[in-house]
């Protein structure tokens, strides 16, 4: 159903401490009420954009036509523009409608709301501001019943079904409309709200049964490594679902026995970790081009435009865009949700394998269509949720990550490293109460103080 609330009370507000929001926009620097400007990280600097290897930033100048320094400008923008884009839901409350990135260097972001009072706010952090009919909260809902209600149909012919925010819609892809207008009926989701669009192609799964790198599955099927992690003093990694069951057996890429199976989830979700033996060691990094490694400094999930690579044990490096974030999608097996869905391509054996922007882990390969030679989409289970249903945390580079240090407060309350953390949760620590601003796993040198680009002082 459309917003027809206006809020003007938290807009009020708002507008009335320009200044306050001016220092917390796309330049990065802290927000009023966490610590005086320059004292703090930017966002860029605590997802340690200069991570990115030359290995990732060549592969973003293939595959997103840009140069260099256009790519590691691109990696900064987007850093700060879900800084500023978490502020700006947390300030609109209700009438948020979503929030993208656009341009060769992600150097326009635009924020949704269904109020034309939220404006001055908007433009007030650097954004651009589009009003909308449909909330986020709307559009979340209406996929939530097209979630429900393909559970009892047959989506085949209907297999991808997602929120647009950039449309301010709910699309379902379909080979049939006819199915698609099915799901929506069945689903009872309002016309206004929805919009049917044609595609000509099956998602699929990315695994195969040949011989190959990466790791094998009872000495048989392939697929790839998604991101080493440790369970208390246990090591073992993140993969894909539907790549193994629990107790499975993996071996290495050097045939080397490696570890096992101990949770899978496919479908529903495409999800599963490996407990690895002795012999094998958790490292902070992604096999990148070359063999270089890629570090691993977080997992802050990206925005709608935002680049993304992807790193498969069948065709090594690739790279695209974030094209939506709340997506379902229906293999032969059974629909998966919620993914992200991106334009990078991918082959069989690459599922399970790592998707990062610049350091920041995203998710693990799920599925999709097309190749790596005519192009194609993908789609990623994310890593958050991944991490928090099997309590995994994730391997990061550590020492500097948070930078900073506390403001003198004594460490305490409900804020917790290891705890993956979702946009609008709030914790307290050093006897403050934090609003998180986006979805990342927690670490030390990340506490709420130190890290304005993910937590927001109230």
């Amino acid at each position: 159903m459309p917003h027809r609330h206006r809020h003007h009370r938290a807009v009020g507000a708002a507008v009335a401490a320009t200044a306050a929001l001016l220092v917390a926009g796309l330049s990065g620097s802290a927000s009023a009420g966490t610590a005086p400007a320059g004292s703090a990280p930017t966002a860029a600097e605590t997802l340690r954009t200069d991570a990115a290897p030359p290995a990732l930033l060549k592969a973003m100048q293939r595959d997103l036509g840009i140069d260099r320094r256009q790519a590691e400008r691109r990696l900064v923008n987007e850093a700060e523009a879900g800084a500023t884009a978490g502020r700006l839901r947390a300030a609109l409350g209700g009438d948020f409608a979503g929030a993208w990135v656009r341009g060769a260097e992600s150097g326009t972001l635009t924020v949704a709301t269904t109020d034309a009072g939220d404006v001055a706010a908007i433009e007030a952090r650097g954004a651009e501001a589009k009003v909308v009919r449909h909330s986020l909260a709307d559009l979340d809902a209406a996929k939530a019943r097209l979630d429900t209600a393909a559970a009892g149909l047959n989506t085949a012919d209907a297999p991808v079904w997602y929120v647009d925010t950039r449309t301010n819609t709910v699309v379902v892809e379909a080979i049939r409309p006819a199915v698609a207008r099915s799901l929506l009926t069945a689903a009872g989701v309002d016309g206004s709200l929805a919009h049917v669009k044609n595609r000509t192609e099956r998602p699929r799964t990315f695994y195969d049964l040949r011989g190959g790198e990466a790791y094998y599955i009872n000495n048989s099927s392939r697929c790839s490594i998604g991101f080493p992690i440790t369970k208390g003093t246990q090591q073992g990694f993140a993969t894909a679902g539907h790549c193994g069951r629990a107790g499975s057996s993996t071996t290495g890429a050097n045939r080397v026995a490696q570890g096992t199976f101990q949770g899978s989830i496919f479908p529903g979700r495409d999800m599963a970790w490996v407990a690895t033996n002795s012999s094998w060691t958790a490292t902070p990094y992604v096999l990148g081009a070359g063999g270089q490694n890629v570090q691993v400094t977080g997992s802050t999930a990206s925005p709608v435009g935002a680049s993304v690579c992807r790193s498969g044990s069948t065709t090594g490096w690739h790279c695209g865009t974030v094209t939506q974030l709340n997506t379902s999608v229906t293999y032969q097996e059974g629909t998966i949700s919620p993914v992200t869905r991106t334009t990078v391509c991918a082959e069989p054996g690459d599922s399970g394998g790592s998707f990062i922007s610049g350091s920041q882990a995203q998710g693990v390969t799920s599925g999709g269509s097309g190749d790596c030679r005519t192009g194609g989409e993908t789609f990623f289970q994310p890593i958050n949720a991944l991490l928090q249903n099997y309590g995994l945390t994730l391997k990061t580079t550590g020492g500097d990550d948070g930078g900073g240090d506390d403001g003198g407060e004594e460490p305490g309350g409900t804020w917790a490293a290891g705890t993956v953390y979702q946009p609008g949760d709030t914790v307290t620590y050093g006897g403050a109460t934090f609003r998180c601003l986006q979805g990342h796993q927690a670490y030390a040198g990340w506490e709420p103080p130190n890290v304005p680009a993910l937590w927001q002082r109230v």
